[in-house]
């Protein structure tokens, strides 16, 4: 497939920062944007990306949500980066601009790659882990805490459309090309039960709330749980972890854990959970650790700690309390 037509559906941290990288590697995405104030910046200023290696400047092509309608040429690609919980009213916006035999990578936490299908069909969507480090609290500028070269992204490598997805998201990142997207997927999910909510539960940075004690103890105990209720998906390595490190480890979620903190996290950075609640805006909790939880339903499987921080989650959201230390005991089962 001749990749021509690229659309970037959610360009807030992640999703900019992908499309710069784009941009700096010769190609021309669209930029589609809910944030007015960010999608007027961007038209005015272009986008400022700063990385640990410098800043880049550059100058998309944008269009708001409400301009697709406009739109009169048809995407090859849409890398979609929204929020999981918006993965299928986005995938549904933008359907009628995919090309026939173009596709939709799910370029999302959560198990989203289903979702996608449903909507534009299994043979034009696929799907893909991300692991990128990244905040933007004003419009048009990016802070992303970690180059492209300690970014990660798995592709499903069987989807029809799935090579040429990993040659495009090479140029953000280290790609790994899998034949089973929903195990990587799912693996990701246990790294982001651990980590994303409980973390922002406490009100600080990533590398701040392990270092409480008895949180990183709290962290593994939520992994485990989501491991446990994997169901039918593999334990695959993940953040380019090997198939030999992952059989032999002696707990796979600690090894995780370890890779993520040594490889992604910087001091500073805070999870998109806690950037979301910052905001006032909802964040994914339902799709991470309330996914956990689904599946133990499902599965007649307790999961105790999932079901705090979800508890907690909501909690937060409602406005009862704001993420603090005292999220902790909450936290912990009953």
């Amino acid at each position: 497939m001749s990749i021509s037509s690229i659309a970037v559906l959610g360009t807030g941290a992640n999703g900019a920062s992908i499309g710069a990288d784009l941009i700096d590697a010769g190609l021309d995405p669209v930029f589609i944007e809910q944030w007015p104030a960010h999608v007027e910046a961007m038209r005015a200023e272009g986008l400022r990306v700063h990385t640990p290696s410098g800043t880049r400047h550059v100058h998309p092509r944008v269009l708001h949500l409400c301009e697709v309608a406009t739109l009169r040429e048809r995407f090859d690609l849409v890398l979609l980066v929204t929020k999981a919980y918006d993965a299928r009213w986005a995938s549904a916006l933008i359907e009628p601009y995919l090309a026939d035999d173009g596709a939709i990578a799910a370029v999302q936490n959560g198990m989203t790659t289903q979702t996608v299908a449903d909507v534009v069909g299994p043979d034009r969507c696929v799907g893909t882990v991300i692991e990128i480090s990244s905040t933007m609290t004003e419009p048009g500028i990016v802070h992303r805490h970690v180059d492209p070269e300690r970014s990660w992204f798995a592709v499903d490598a069987t989807a029809p459309r799935g090579p040429d997805v990993a040659d495009v998201l090479s140029h953000a990142g280290e790609v790994a090309r899998v034949d089973d997207i929903g195990s990587a997927k799912w693996m990701k999910l246990v790294s982001n039960a651990s980590v994303l909510v409980p973390t922002a539960a406490l009100g600080l940075p990533m590398v701040d709330a392990i270092r409480v004690p008895g949180m990183r103890e709290l962290m593994l105990d939520a992994g485990r749980e989501a491991l446990r209720v994997a169901g039918e998906h593999r334990v695959l390595p993940i953040f380019g972890l090997t198939e030999a490190s992952i059989a032999e480890s002696d707990d796979v979620v600690d090894t995780m854990l370890d890779v993520l903190y040594s490889r992604f996290t910087v001091p500073g950075a805070t999870t998109t959970v806690l950037q979301d609640w910052g905001k006032g805006r909802r964040s994914e909790v339902d799709d991470i650790n309330g996914a956990v939880v689904a599946a133990g339903r499902r599965l007649g499987i307790p999961t105790p700690v999932n079901d705090a921080i979800v508890a907690v989650g909501h909690a937060i959201e409602r406005g009862e309390f704001e993420p603090s230390l005292a999220a902790l005991d909450r936290m912990r089962p009953a």
